[in-house]
């Protein structure tokens, strides 16, 4: 006997990314934000409902809300720090009123 073994993929989100046009970023905000694929579907806005963001926009919306802020970029490997950040903003001698 072998066990069938679940897709990675569920038939369910393929259903929700091509109805509600998402990529798999809004799919993995839309897992860590905890919304099922029936529950994006259900939230796709009709045509006489215009005032409804589009559910792509509105997961990020919920994202940004929850997680403070866009959700983090890999390090580029070719980008290296700046050498002195405080240098160049703001000399040292300058005399500021506060």
């Amino acid at each position: 006997m072998s066990k069938s073994k679940k897709p990675k993929f569920d038939l369910n989100w393929a259903k929700a990314k091509n109805l509600c046009r998402l990529n798999m970023e809004d799919i993995r905000m839309a897992k860590a934000l905890g919304i099922s694929p029936k529950g994006l579907m259900k939230n796709n806005p009709s045509p006489s409902q215009r005032w409804k963001e589009p559910v792509k926009y509105w997961i990020r919306g919920l994202y940004e809300k929850r997680f403070g802020g866009k959700s983090p970029q890999p390090a580029q490997p070719n980008q290296s720090p700046p050498a002195n950040p405080a240098a160049d903003s703001v000399p040292a001698d300058e005399n500021i009123p506060f």
